[in-house]
């Protein structure tokens, strides 16, 4: 199957991508992948001979993420955990670049040849064994002080986009999430484990009912295994339907704990 990125609509456009890569693509067609909810701007590259590639870009800024993005998949490709690999990245034009090479088959929000039972498994399956990896040889802090404190930084920034809350939050601010989000955070130790930190089916991908990896690792890092299972839960729910959610618990191996969902979908409002 080919390697492909998970889209909705593609669009042919003119992109000026760095020049050290310009003339190594001038022929290729340059498709934009309008997905997903990050600011970044995702393209597929078609370069006629070989496998296509995708190319990530945003402007440099405040609270960038994409150099988060370029360290984690690194240090995935350096531990053998399937992702994307990191070909060549630049800063040009006021904008970080990222280029990257394709993971084979469909993302499972749009796997049409996966019944649900198969999404959910193969979901569970790989957070499984992304948790297993030993949080010593993890370098990324994303327990609940630093993510707190991030989520902070984003709102006093005005860089949480309100339009998109939740639909039982509309109407509120960031400010307003704020106060809630410092009033509930759960109690007791947290189960530090190593996270993907954006755990929805969009950003898990698969060939022929095989996982083949992780996308969209800007905030993997330790943090409670609930960060995770909170997003892969909220996310079935909206995709296939409440009545996958407890399969999906029980594939993993864990009872659900709605306190903790409840919490880090309501941090996830704020990244």
């Amino acid at each position: 199957m080919r390697p492909a990125y998970p889209a909705i609509e593609r669009i042919d456009v003119d992109v000026n991508i760095p020049g050290k890569w310009r003339d190594r693509y001038t022929d290729a067609t340059i498709e934009r992948q309008n997905i997903g909810e990050s600011g970044a701007d995702v393209f597929r590259i078609r370069p006629g001979k070989g496998q296509d590639l995708f190319l990530k870009s945003e402007p440099v800024g405040m609270l960038n993420e994409l150099p988060d993005e370029i360290a984690r998949l690194r240090w995935l490709n350096r531990h053998g955990l399937p992702a994307p690999s990191v070909l060549d990245t630049a800063t040009e034009n006021h904008r970080h670049w990222l280029l990257m090479t394709a993971l084979p088959g469909h993302d499972l929000a749009s796997a049409t040849d996966l019944a649900p039972e198969q999404i959910v498994g193969i979901m569970a399956t790989a957070l499984r064994r992304l948790h297993q990896t030993p949080v010593a040889e993890c370098p990324f802090d994303h327990r609940l002080d630093a993510r707190i404190a991030v989520a902070q930084d984003r709102a006093r920034a005005g860089l949480v986009d309100e339009t998109n809350f939740d639909e039982q939050r509309q109407g509120q601010t960031a400010m307003d999430l704020l106060q809630e989000l410092l009033s509930s955070r759960p109690m007791g130790a947290d189960d530090l484990v190593v996270t993907h930190g954006d755990a929805c089916l969009p950003n898990f991908m698969a060939d022929a009912g095989e996982f083949t990896g992780f996308l969209d690792c800007g905030r993997l890092g330790i943090s409670d295994r609930f960060q995770d299972l909170a997003l892969a839960a909220r996310s079935i729910e909206r995709n296939l339907g409440a009545a996958w959610v407890a399969p999906f618990f029980r594939e993993y191996g864990v009872l659900p704990d709605e306190r903790r969902i409840a919490f880090y979908c309501l941090l996830d409002e704020f990244f």
